[in-house]
């Protein structure tokens, strides 16, 4: 196929929420050039974009997609993004990439929640941005509604191109306000005919006109001494206004179009061909060092890997954009994170499933190979001597997190190592084995997030598992101080056992002072891999126990905190001070004193009213207005702490301390509330106490679970 320069190339996201119409102006953009020959629908299962078995399941994209387009000498490359925050990884990785964003929006709705939660992405990279009104032609479309919340949301950047005629199930024509003709399609839709403006529609499209000339002009001081002038500009000098405007996030196109009829996705491409701006008019690159990286085919060879994703029989494609030079499909590359040397074989234009071999792709072009050895998402390939890292992208945190547990105890271990290759496809679903909780976790963006991993290891892996719900990190610490002594003494024919410790135990504060009834030889303070603290003094005074044995007094008080008294967790701020014992001049060994040290540090902490802590959650949940009230009510039933609400654009944000142990399966919980139309954010805050009653419940609980296990 053609190779395109950096000057005639634009990538491309199509962003929106579900059921917006994204996978079929996809499917628009490929036939109306003539790169497929039939346009797919979802129903029949034969989309281009959504070819993945799961998503013609489910009828909806889980993935995003790479697909490419040739339009009047310019290669447009498309990427088809899902709609559902769940695969917020999978849009990130896209607008990282891609130079322009095109949002989709539903003309019955307008604005959704969803387009708010791909707006907060596509912000931080501060894209181009064009707006595309899908769905003109549906019995329930209100285009003007639909704008006036674009206006409403997004400001006065909001910049109308265009608006239908005859709107709803009679949608036939486009008014186009920058071209100033009416495009008038076949009942069929595809190739409209160019028409003069209706008379009854003419000082409707002249005042729009005027609007967008003006617009044009504001974004340049020669073309707004233009407009001064002559008081209007030509075509040409209109796009390079709409072009600055659009890459300073001062202009924001709108058009509009029916992708179910094939009804103005030619005269959008033709705007992206025009106005929208090459890789090399976007913002560059920034390196790990904070240096920028000009889209320049001259230099040494960089490309960034964004998404990577194994197919059956074939292996794990890896797609990457060109970020400096010219790479071929015998390059020899340098992995900037690990040295390893990379050898191509191959480069493919890739349209969703179908791969199109090409010798090169040059700076600025987007492409895959295949079976990279030790390369995956988010590293940097380089030109040997180009020492390049390109900045990573940043991946959400999870929101959502669940224990999984095979049906097969033999497929434990394939099941980790299975995981593990899902988050190397997937970096936003972490996989770790929690020593502490002793489960298998994974953590994710939401319940549909989940819902696809567990398809993946059942249907493509032939591994059968549970998702249950995980043990709470809780941790244990003490209120009171105690005394406790424990005299461990073992006899059995020849050299025995003996040791005997006293201890007292405090609970630990942040600059509390140091004791002062007993006489300190010796003070270690330890700051515990779980959080606390552990200050452990040696007040042993006359020789009753050997100093070379403390140490081994230490270690058993460490391995009970590591399994606490009350539920089996972590133990934490404690004030520890050995200050008496004795020992035996043959029997006494290093054993000996670790399990008196551990047994002396059990009695005393069962009797300083221990404290059971559970972990405390930031909870942030953005909500329509009309249903925050049913939601803060729900959040006072999971023992919610309301620390305030604020406004975000047409949504309301209720900030809550919520205990971890009530989010299970929250995010079920808040799209039935809201219909879909809520979501959530969550970080760590701290641990506090947890009410009587509940740790009594859950320390008889951890003695039941102990009983059966035993």
């Amino acid at each position: 196929m053609k190779i395109y320069d950096e000057k005639h190339i634009k990538n491309i996201a199509l962003l929106g929420a579900p059921k917006s119409g994204k996978t079929l102006l996809a499917e628009d953009m490929l036939f109306e050039a003539g790169i497929t020959h039939r346009r797919g629908t979802i129903e029949g299962k034969n989309t281009v974009s959504d070819y993945h078995e799961i998503e013609q399941e489910r009828g909806n994209s889980v993935f995003a997609t790479c697909l490419h387009t040739e339009w009047r000498d310019y290669k447009i490359n498309i990427i088809d993004t899902p709609g559902f925050d769940d695969f917020g990884g999978e849009m990130i990785a896209s607008l990282r990439v891609a130079d322009t964003c095109v949002v989709v929006i539903n003309a019955q709705h307008g604005v959704e929640v969803s387009t708010d939660l791909i707006w907060n992405y596509v912000d931080r990279f501060q894209k181009p941005v064009i707006f595309a009104i899908n769905q003109v032609d549906h019995p329930k479309s209100d285009f003007e509604s639909a704008l006036l919340s674009l206006q409403k949301r997004f400001g006065a950047a909001v910049t109308q191109v265009q608006y239908p005629l005859n709107q709803g199930e009679g949608f036939n024509a486009i008014i186009d306000l920058l071209k100033m003709v009416m495009y008038k399609f076949p009942t069929e839709g595809g190739k409209p005919k160019k028409l003069p403006i209706p008379e009854n529609e003419k000082e409707r499209a002249d005042q729009l006109h005027n609007a967008l000339v003006e617009k044009a002009a504001e974004n340049d001081e020669k073309l707004m001494e233009k407009y001064f002038e002559a008081g209007t500009l030509d075509e040409d000098e209109m796009r390079t206004g709409l072009k600055l405007g659009m890459i300073h996030h001062d202009v924001f196109p709108v058009f509009c179009m029916s992708a179910k009829k094939n009804m103005g996705s030619g005269r959008m491409m033709g705007f992206i061909d025009n106005v929208a701006p090459t890789p090399g008019e976007a913002k560059p690159e920034m390196t790990t060092a904070g240096k920028e990286i000009e889209f320049d085919p001259t230099k040494a060879a960089a490309l960034f890997v964004f998404k990577s994703h194994i197919e059956p029989n074939l292996g794990r494609l890896s797609f990457f954009k060109v970020i400096s030079g010219v790479v071929t499909s015998t390059s020899e590359l340098v992995n900037s994170d690990t040295n390893a040397v990379e050898r191509f074989h191959q480069l493919y234009i890739m349209d969703g499933k179908n791969r199109q071999p090409v010798d090169k792709l040059v700076a600025g072009d987007i492409g895959a190979t295949l079976k990279l050895k030790e390369t995956y998402t988010n590293q940097t390939l380089h030109a040997k001597g180009f020492d390049v890292t390109i900045a990573p992208i940043e991946f959400p945190e999870p929101r959502i997190r669940t224990a999984v547990i095979a049906h097969s105890k033999n497929d434990d271990e394939k099941i980790g190592e299975v995981l593990q290759k899902i988050h190397q496809e997937d970096p936003t679903l972490l996989v770790e084995y929690s020593r502490e909780l002793k489960q298998l976790l994974i953590s994710g963006q939401g319940e549909l997030h989940l819902t696809v991993c567990k398809w993946f290891l059942e249907k493509m892996y032939n591994l059968h598992v549970d998702f249950v719900s995980p043990r709470i990190s809780y941790r244990e610490t003490i209120r009171k101080n105690a005394s406790a002594s424990y005299r461990h003494k073992k006899q059995s024919g020849g050299a025995g056992q003996f040791g005997e410790v006293y201890m007292k135990i405090e609970p630990y504060v942040e600059g509390m002072p140091e004791p002062t009834e007993f006489s300190v030889r010796g003070k270690e303070v330890i700051d515990l891999e779980w959080g606390g603290k552990l200050v452990f003094y040696n007040c042993i005074v006359g020789g009753v126990i050997d100093t070379r044995f403390i140490p081994s007094i230490l270690k058993g008080v460490m391995e009970k905190m590591e399994e606490g008294p009350i539920t089996g967790s972590y133990v934490r701020d404690v004030r520890v001070m050995v200050h008496d014992g004795k020992m035996h001049p043959v029997d006494s060994n290093d054993i000996s004193f670790k399990i008196a040290g551990m047994m002396a540090f059990k009695d005393a902490f069962m009797r300083a009213e221990p404290q059971l802590l559970e972990p405390i959650v930031e909870l942030e949940v953005v909500v329509p207005e009309e249903i925050v009230g049913d939601v803060m009510g729900d959040l006072q039933t999971r023992r919610s702490m309301i620390v305030g609400i604020d406004t975000r654009g047409n949504y309301q944000v209720i900030k809550a301390r919520t205990p971890l142990a009530e989010l299970d399966r929250y995010s079920t919980s808040l799209r039935s509330l809201s219909q879909g139309r809520g979501t959530f954010s969550q970080r760590m805050a701290d641990f506090v106490p947890v009410p009587f009653d509940l740790q009594q419940k859950l320390a008889k609980g951890s003695k039941v679970a102990e009983m059966e296990m035993a």
